[in-house]
């Protein structure tokens, strides 16, 4: 009985580790755009964080310091919808796989 408990986890370690691969094949392809202002700025990222598009209206322009602030607000407003898609996805990937309590994947 042990050791067809041990082939059963096994068995579900690897599929977690194939659903992680596509989850993490799905993060890579995703692209989500941040706006602050009612869209005068607006700061696309990938699932991988990394900075893909600014677009700044030209009302935006007027004043430098509010606008370097809509800039961080509008990237800041991606980054959070990344971390949401990312919890989300590789949520999915461990379902049904016991974990220790406190347990947190390192991505």
């Amino acid at each position: 009985m042990m050791k067809g408990g041990l082939a059963g986890l096994m068995k579900q370690a690897q599929q977690m580790q194939e659903k992680m691969k596509t989850a993490q094949a799905e993060l890579a392809a995703l692209e989500v755009t941040g706006q602050a202002a009612g869209g005068l700025v607006k700061v696309t990222i990938s699932g991988k964080y990394e900075l893909k598009r600014v677009q700044i209206d030209p009302g935006a322009m007027d004043d430098r310091e509010m606008l370097e602030d809509l800039i961080v607000t509008a990237y800041t407003e991606a980054f959070k919808q990344v971390e949401a898609a990312s919890a989300q996805m590789m949520s999915g990937a461990t379902a049904g796989m016991p974990m220790p309590p406190g347990f947190k994947l390192p991505f």
